[in-house]
């Protein structure tokens, strides 16, 4: 389809999963390399992307050829062994041969709980998510309109998930599909280990590079507004690869904590993506440094610079 174009017009190389592909991507025009076989043949790394419970198929053949290799968070935990967010996991994840990035929702979660766990502030968390109802590239397909659909099981996936990466969190997660494809929305209650302050808990958030602090006030105030801002500032298809939490929301009562935050489910994972490979590969050994070198290439540190009004200062 116009993917495969697309790729093919960017200089990428195109393989078919088996001989029938090689042969519809011929018909298509194109020009394929080679089968998977022959792709494999090539590579230090896979980075699978395939539907969920595909890659856990893939995963023998990768194995029998000595292939490290990364599946996505529609696979299970198990595959793999280990859940990965660079800023919780990315030290055990040092020389594997294989790691799990997790999804979109769970990677926030891990992030913001990191976030205040690091500054020793969190006790427990519970969420609740407004998941967007697909992918933007089959809406036209499938999708909701006129309803919402509770996701039927208390906690959704993303807590245990998230507890896949750092077993240590104490987190709650509940979800809704909602008719819209531009991200997802997330709701906390936080309980922290104290009575804190408003300002305690912004510059915790502001420890982390990957958790951009927006406002409504500023004209920031929706889902699509932050995306259009994303267009405007020359990110590749809009991507925000941060999570971008409301800092007009945060609210603080003794040691409860309240906020709320925006998930880009296209792009959040690349940057885990890119230090996984790293980790893995054991390219770079301390994960401060690839997240720096991650974050200077995809301009992360220059986003919330621009919010705070801050030169860029990225390592």
């Amino acid at each position: 389809d116009w993917r495969m174009q697309v790729a093919a017009e960017k200089g990428f190389d195109l393989f078919g999963a088996n001989e029938a592909a090689v042969g519809a991507l011929r018909t298509a025009g194109l020009e394929p390399r080679g089968t998977l076989t022959a792709l494999l043949e090539q590579a230090d790394v896979v980075v699978d992307c395939t539907p969920k419970r595909v890659a856990a198929e893939n995963v023998t053949t990768y194995r029998a050829k000595g292939l490290k290799f990364i599946l996505q968070g529609g696979e299970k935990h198990a595959v793999t062994g280990h859940s990965f967010v660079a800023e919780s996991s990315y030290a055990a994840a040092v020389g594997r041969d294989s790691t799990r990035v997790v999804s979109c929702n769970t990677t926030s979660v891990v992030r913001t709980l990191t976030a205040l766990k690091a500054a020793g502030l969190l006790v427990s968390a519970r969420g609740t998510l407004l998941r967007r109802a697909t992918d933007p590239w089959e809406s036209h397909e499938s999708g909701i309109m006129n309803t919402l659909v509770p996701e039927p099981a208390i906690p959704s996936h993303q807590g245990p998930d998230a507890q896949s990466v750092d077993p240590e969190l104490d987190v709650v997660t509940m979800a809704v599909k909602v008719p819209e494809t531009l991200s997802h929305l997330h709701y906390w209650n936080v309980r922290l280990t104290r009575s804190s302050t408003r300002e305690e808990v912004l510059e915790a958030f502001r420890g982390s590079a990957r958790i951009a602090l927006i406002r409504g006030d500023r004209g920031l105030g929706a889902l699509n507004a932050v995306k259009e801002w994303m267009l405007d500032i020359g990110r590749p298809r809009g991507d925000l690869y941060e999570v971008a939490l409301w800092e007009d929301m945060v609210t603080v009562r003794g040691d409860e904590l309240f906020y709320a935050y925006m998930v880009d489910n296209q792009a959040i994972v690349i940057p885990e993506t890119i230090d996984a490979i790293r980790a893995i590969c054991a390219l770079e050994p301390e994960p401060s440094r690839s997240m720096a070198i991650t974050d200077a290439s995809l301009g992360i540190g220059r986003l919330v610079a621009a919010i705070r009004h801050e030169p860029a200062t990225i390592a």
